[in-house]
């Protein structure tokens, strides 16, 4: 699958890795192209590289790891992202406030069909391959409303050795974002950057 990456940074340099390790093509854009660049190199040289709207033309899948203040100009250089799969992996911080999803804000914005997950971690959990504790695999929430999106998005969760959990339409993504706030904090306290929360029933 071809997965365009928006953004630069140690989030899209984490997942990035993880694709391109279940055998993805990947092309990243950012507003700097040496930014791009230098991940496309760290990402071991296959990946293309450019600015946001090339990364977006190329992407079967989008992810969106951009910082949440710069959303919307990240949106405004992608293009026409109508219809398009859009992973929003961005998160409310340790203190959110009221209001509508991120999600929700980039699918107004943009018209993309987004799918939310790979909120509720370090960077440094998603590196980890696989990741999982206490030989648990990480079960990752994701939720959307278009029927293409979320099984491409499922797909890539389960590539990366982890356990999909559908919570259902976007309208559970202020759920997920709530809930990536609680761990955000833990960090930001003095917990150990790896610490999450894992489901823990029969299920392994």
């Amino acid at each position: 699958m071809n997965i365009g990456i928006i953004g630069a940074g140690r989030m899209a340099g984490a997942l990035g890795a993880r694709f391109a390790q279940a055998g993805h093509h990947l092309a990243v854009g950012a507003r700097n192209p040496e930014a791009a660049a230098a991940l496309a190199r760290a990402l071991g040289g296959g990946p293309a590289y450019g600015d946001i709207a090339s990364a977006a033309r190329f992407g079967e899948v989008i992810l969106l790891a951009f910082n949440r203040s710069g959303i919307t100009e990240a949106l405004a250089a992608a293009g026409d992202l109508r219809g398009k799969p859009l992973i929003d992996r961005n998160n409310l911080g340790p203190y959110p406030a009221r209001g509508l999803s991120i999600a929700d804000r980039i699918r107004g914005e943009s018209g993309a069909s987004v799918v939310k997950t790979f909120i509720r971690c370090h960077f440094h959990v998603w590196r980890m391959s696989p990741p999982a504790f206490d030989g648990r695999r990480l079960a990752v929430p994701y939720c959307g409303d278009d029927k293409v999106a979320k099984p491409r998005v499922r797909k890539l969760i389960a590539q990366m050795g982890c356990r999909p959990l559908d919570l259902g339409g976007l309208g559970k993504a202020r759920h997920i974002e709530y809930l990536a706030a609680i761990v955000i904090a833990l960090p930001f306290d003095g917990a150990d950057p790896s610490t999450v929360f894992n489901l823990v029933d029969t299920t392994t």
